[in-house]
């Protein structure tokens, strides 16, 4: 039945199992008069169990035709709720007759022998088992392969019907010496039963794969049906229960086992299809069972008229019968095996043709690449021997680049894709060049041969050429090489609709423009060519002058432009409009032999959260007009008012930086880490403020401005020292309690970085053990080699590592697989919505329990109200810190909240 059972699963079929073994262990125990526990019973269990099964059936087949359960059972052709339904009313029919059977008394050996009214309930029953069953496992459709299922059902049920003849009943009917009305009635059951089964068993082989498992438990309960039914004729013959009754459970398991079939299908519909490839013997299983029941019973059949003396005459009706149905059906095969032998020649001869005469490569490939077939002229096209193509895979030929695209379409056909692939590769031709193709794939499958690739190919190089020679035209200028206008136009549209939908916070989009000062007045006075040259020239100088993440244009005229794509900082930008307007005037320009010497004036502009990409562009145009304006010759103005007073500012504060760093106007606090389950303070995180006059600043404000100074360096080593300080004297007084301390990407990637760290352990006697270093996901975007072996470094030193702000970075998973860290910290942006957003709350328990599963301690960020404490602490979030825990606080206040006892109230 496919994959393993659940216990569920198994639960059930063992239960029905032990009630069909107990019940048969009746017929060991006698109640009196010679009577057997299970004959004295008789049909009133297994008409309570068949009343169960309709029950259950019925009851299923209303549920599924309510719900929407059926959907994926209503495929090929099947019809679940249906199946279900007249299953039921078969099962109904069955329990109709045991209990017409248990009132009666039919069952005993005393009573006439004849048809009643339970035996036409009991044969009513079967039509309504067929019914029910092909409509999980639909008739053959068509003329000719219903009459070939119905005939080899024929040949099928004649042979089994003459093995059993011969094998069972035969022998009484010799034995008994009754007449042929007598033997009638007894056969009444086993022959319909037997045509049943028959009928039906070749459908459980080309049966859907999603109601494929309740086929084969519908046919595994009539199996067992029948079983009990070919016990119950020879008790009819023989008069006598045959072994004390054991006919009632077999009856009740079959009947069990149906009643079952809605609750074991509730598990898994069907199995995984498999495709089709013309070799699948399951595709000729009516024909296999015809020629094996045929098989075997010739067998049968020559065994009893060796042992035999005499055989009743409706052996010999049924068995010639049988093989006269079977010739029949030969010839019907033959003439089928003709015609299609004929489609396919006349297929193949067709194909070769298409494929001598195309203007397209019409290859066949093997799975590993390998040709078997390759279409007459394919290989001069590329410029190869036909030897040179036969002799590799094709993959050797294709260019690195597009060799994934060809595995994953390969792939796709290995496992089971059967719609044709459309792919662009470069293929190497035989003078060495890469030749653009186009070409689709699809599977190629001939019965008997394994599962090929039909590939047709055709050389595009001349179209790509042509479109990339007119998207040149298109968006490059003529003059520099430079992108134009319309190509920096479409370049600001599409970096400005990524940003508008990144995570997070993102770094500045801005715009420069440059407009070269005095030159209308050569162009005009030297003419347009000599003008000309001196664009070139000017635009050599900026490329040069440009980085990576940087789109350069010629925006017309005399004016170029600059979009600032990623990787930077508001200074940075204007650092780079500074640097373009050095580079112009830096040396006179030299035309023939004339030199001339220019200036640039410069407008820059920063892309505001919903500016759209014209806004910008016009932003930095009047920005470089109004630079002009104030006299050009070098000039740099920025658009935005206070986008220019906020770079001023800040190069202000990196001055004040330096002298506060030299005054010693630094102080530290320090935030505790609690133990959620234990309200235990474990840690405390050290955090800088500046003391400006009577003013405490805050990190965020001074941070930024010193990482771009260099000033974070120093700094940051007198953190680490000063907080070594104050938790080894801590520990000192007998307190447990670790540190953690952030680090910058310039600190670790500065020189003695490791030296310092080691050396602040050193000197302050604080175990590296108790040290925990916090990142964040700007280690691994700049240098991220350097910086991951420094950090391992540390960790040799035995100083612990933690993920800061973990979850907001794009690349915060890919931290855990470069670095080997010890601890992560929840972002407070998770923790601020925990409990109002649901999919914020689904993604915090998704940390907590990876962190969990990869061993790291979890840290959660921000804990500001009792409800996420709470819904933290449910999580199992190992630890906390935030306002509701404890505020950040000077050494001497944490020492008054813990009080020695390293505890605090939650």
């Amino acid at each position: 039945m496919g994959a393993a059972m659940n216990g569920t699963t198994r639960l059930l079929l063992g239960g029905i199992l032990a009630l069909s073994v107990l019940y048969a262990l009746g017929a060991l125990v006698e109640v009196g008069d010679g009577l057997s526990l299970t004959t004295l019973l008789g049909s009133w269990p297994t008409a309570v169990t068949a009343g169960l099964a309709a029950a259950s059936l019925l009851y299923e087949a209303r549920r599924r035709a309510r719900g929407t359960d059926d959907v994926e059972a209503n495929v090929d052709g099947a019809d679940a709720v249906g199946a279900l339904r007249f299953l039921g009313f078969s099962a109904l029919a069955w329990c109709a007759g045991a209990v017409t059977y248990a009132v009666t008394g039919l069952i005993t050996p005393s009573v006439a022998f004849s048809l009643t009214f339970g035996d036409l309930f009991a044969l009513f029953a079967l039509p309504l088992f067929v019914i029910g069953f092909t409509r999980f496992a639909p008739l053959p459709r068509g003329v000719r392969p219903s009459m070939r299922h119905f005939t080899d059902s024929y040949v099928c049920a004649a042979a089994l019907f003459s093995a059993v003849w011969l094998l069972l009943f035969a022998p009484l009917y010799h034995e008994l010496g009754q007449g042929t009305g007598f033997l009638a009635f007894a056969l009444v059951y086993p022959i319909a039963d037997i045509a049943v089964l028959c009928l039906l068993a070749p459908l459980v082989f080309t049966s859907p794969h999603s109601t494929r498992r309740a086929v084969l438990i519908a046919i595994g309960a009539f199996v067992i049906i029948c079983g009990a039914d070919l016990i119950g004729a020879i008790t009819r013959l023989t008069g006598e229960p045959l072994a004390g009754g054991i006919e009632h459970p077999v009856r009740l398991l079959g009947f069990a086992l149906l009643g079952s079939l809605p609750w074991l299908i509730r598990e898994r519909a069907g199995t995984t299809p498999r495709k089709i490839t013309g070799r699948g013997l399951y595709r000729f299983a009516p024909e296999i069972a015809a020629a094996v029941a045929v098989f075997v019973s010739t067998i049968v059949l020559t065994w009893g008229a060796l042992r035999l003396e005499g055989v009743a005459p409706v052996l010999p009706l049924a068995a010639g019968s049988a093989v006269l149905v079977l010739l029949v059906r030969a010839s019907g095969l033959l003439e089928e095996n003709v015609t299609l032998t004929r489609i396919v020649h006349t297929r193949e001869r067709h194909f070769h043709e298409l494929a001598r005469n195309s203007g397209d490569v019409i290859l066949i490939l093997e799975f590993d690449a390998r040709v078997f077939y390759v279409s007459p002229g394919a290989a001069e096209a590329f410029g190869y021997r036909l030897d040179d193509i036969l002799a590799e895979p094709v993959t050797t030929l294709i260019h690195p680049e597009d060799l994934p695209r060809i595995g994953a379409a390969m792939s796709a056909f290995k496992r089971g894709a059967s719609e044709g692939i459309h792919l662009r590769a470069r293929v190497l031709a035989g003078d060495g060049t890469w030749r653009h193709t186009e070409s689709t794939a699809s599977l190629y499958e001939q019965p008997g041969e394994p599962d090929r690739l039909l590939v047709t190919t055709r050389d595009i190089s001349a179209q790509v050429a042509l479109e990339d020679q007119v998207n040149h035209l298109t968006f490059h200028d003529g003059i520099t090489g430079l992108p134009n206008r319309a190509y920096l136009e479409e370049r600001a549209r599409e970096v400005l609709t990524r940003r508008e939908l990144a995570f997070g916070p993102t770094e500045e989009v801005a715009a420069i423009f440059l407009d070269l000062d005095g030159f209308t007045a050569v162009n005009d006075s030297a003419g347009h060519t000599f003008g000309d040259y001196l664009l070139a020239q000017a635009a050599r100088r900026l490329r040069t002058t440009t980085r990576a993440g940087v789109t350069l244009a010629r925006w017309g005229g005399d004016e170029f432009s600059v979009l600032i794509e990623e990787g930077a900082h508001a200074q940075q930008v204007v650092d780079l409009a500074e640097r373009l307007v050095r580079a112009i005037s830096a040396e006179p320009f030299q035309v023939a032999d004339q030199e001339v010497v220019l200036t640039a004036s410069a407008g820059v502009a920063f892309a505001e959260r919903g500016m759209d990409s014209g806004e910008l562009l016009r932003n930095a145009d009047m920005a470089m007009a109004r630079a002009k304006e104030q006299g050009g010759g070098g000039r740099l103005e920025i658009y935005a008012a206070h986008m220019h007073a906020k770079v001023v500012n800040r190069l202000e504060l990196q001055t004040e930086l330096r002298q506060a760093l030299a005054d010693n106007a630094f102080t530290l606090e320090y935030q505790p880490v609690v133990d959620l389950e234990t309200s235990q303070v474990t840690a405390v995180e050290a955090l800088v403020r500046w003391r400006r006059g009577d003013e405490l600043v805050q990190p965020e404000e001074f941070i930024g401005p010193a990482e771009e100074s260099g000033l974070i360096t120093p700094l940051g080593e007198w953190i680490l020292r000063e907080a070594c300080e104050r938790v080894a004297m801590w520990r000192a007084s007998d307190w447990d309690i670790g540190l953690s301390v952030n680090l910058s990407v310039k600190q670790i990637l500065s020189p003695r970085f490791v030296e310092t760290v080691a050396g602040a352990l050193e000197e302050t006697g604080l175990p590296g053990r108790v040290l925990t270093m916090e990142v964040d996901e700007e280690v691994l975007l700049e240098n991220p080699g350097e910086a991951v072996e420094r950090l391992a470094e540390l960790r040799r030193l035995g100083v612990r590592l933690a993920i800061d702000d973990f979850g907001m970075g794009y690349a915060s998973l890919a931290h855990l697989r470069e670095l080997r860290v010890d601890a992560i910290k929840i972002d407070p942006s998770f923790i601020r919505d925990l409990g109002q957003d649901g999919t914020v709350t689904l993604l915090t328990h998704t940390i907590i329990r990876l962190g969990q599963d990869l061993g790291m301690d979890v840290v959660a960020e921000g804990i500001e109200r009792s409800d996420q404490l709470e819904q933290l602490r449910s999580m199992g979030c190992g630890h906390g810190q935030g306002f509701l825990v404890a505020r950040p606080m000077v050494a001497e206040g944490v020492e008054a909240l813990v009080g020695g006892g390293a505890e605090v109230a939650l």
